[in-house]
């Protein structure tokens, strides 16, 4: 029986796109249940910086790019089978772990400076990523820009936290 990363159905492309956008969902889903209850109490008691912004701001964005995210991934696998699309995935997977993660480690542990340097390591991450969707297909690649940035401004502001606290 063949993977459904090996061999795409286009019978059920949608499906698999509303498969993929709910799995990015629901990794900002259980990332924001950690999150709520520290920014409630734990995160306004930190220093920020003055380009911090306001709550409000995090669950929209955060909501647009796991969306775009999980489109990106979805265009991946409706590529034909070549070399590079197993990895490709396998790489998005990873970063959606790591992202996942570093709400758990920023948030539900409070360990600011362990959460630097492990977002770090999911922003490299995404750039692979990144890299790897571009080869398969480019506009998968540039729709994971956006994540990209996002998480750049995102390092910025745990270094800042981090220094400051």
């Amino acid at each position: 029986m063949a993977s459904v990363i090996e061999t795409p159905p286009r019978r059920h492309g949608w499906l698999v796109l509303v498969g993929f956008v709910l799995l990015c969902l629901a990794v900002g889903y259980a990332g924001g249940q950690v999150t709520a209850p520290a920014v409630a109490n734990w995160y306004p008691t930190l220093a920020k910086p003055s380009f911090n912004p306001p709550d409000w701001v995090f669950a929209p964005v955060w909501t647009a790019l796991y969306v775009l995210m999980g489109v990106a991934a979805w265009r991946v696998w409706r590529t034909s089978p070549q070399p590079g699309r197993r990895r490709a995935l396998g790489l998005f997977l990873l970063q959606l772990a790591l992202n996942l993660g570093w709400s758990l480690v920023f948030f539900g542990l409070q360990a600011v400076g362990v959460a630097l340097i492990e977002i770090v390591v999911l922003l490299a991450l995404i750039l692979v990523t990144m890299i790897a969707f571009w080869r398969l297909d480019r506009f998968a690649g540039l729709l994971l820009l956006p994540y990209a940035v996002w998480v750049g401004f995102a390092t910025s502001l745990n270094f800042m936290i981090w220094r400051l606290n």
